[in-house]
């Protein structure tokens, strides 16, 4: 039995303003963060897209755990600490330090990511990837956040993400998901 009852904070992309790397290599567009209103200084998580456009080094976040994971696009070899990571596989998270050097390498063109980014002490993550029907379960104390990838993805049977929407999901309760393509299923807690 589903029990939608919980809020349901819909974040349509079409909605997300689109900020301009320093660097001039690409852009963001973050699509949700905690707390509300935070900057990149003080979020205890923050989850965002970005259209890569060109190759550069990537902005240092000390006291942050992150994960990227190519959406579409020819992939990037990523250099953290003088180690370099190939990621050209979509929807296979890479998770890393935002105190480490990290630069970026394109592998044929441009491409868009997925960022998940938690303050270490603050917030943690887990991620998941679905692509078969699920039932998610909002546990009290979390956070569930959904952002359909690719194909769409249909929440309760009244809701339907498109690409690169997403629903943010606050109060314990237990939803229903099904997606047609990959959607990003992040369960965020405070630590």
């Amino acid at each position: 039995m589903t029990n939608s009852t919980g809020p349901v904070q819909l974040l349509r992309a079409a909605e997300r303003p689109a900020t301009a790397w320093r660097n001039g290599g690409g852009v963001t567009r973050e699509v949700a963060g905690y707390p509300a209103g935070s900057g990149l200084d003080d979020f205890a998580w923050r989850v965002s897209l970005a259209d890569v456009g060109s190759a550069g080094p990537f902005s240092a976040f000390p006291g942050v755990d992150r994960v990227i994971t190519l959406v579409e696009g020819p992939g990037m070899a990523l250099t953290v600490d003088g180690t370099e990571h190939v990621v050209d596989a979509p929807f296979r998270p890479f998770a890393f330090s935002g105190d480490a050097a990290t630069d970026c390498r394109l592998l044929g063109g441009p491409l868009v990511d997925f960022n998940v980014m938690t303050r270490r002490g603050r917030a943690a993550a887990d991620l998941a990837l679905a692509t078969e029907p699920r039932t998610l379960v909002v546990a009290p104390g979390t956070t569930v956040l959904l952002v359909c990838l690719s194909g769409t993805a249909a929440l309760d049977a009244a809701t339907t993400l498109t690409r690169y929407d997403a629903a943010l999901l606050t109060a314990p309760a237990t939803h229903a998901l099904h997606p047609t393509g990959t959607t990003a299923v992040l369960t965020l807690r405070a630590v």
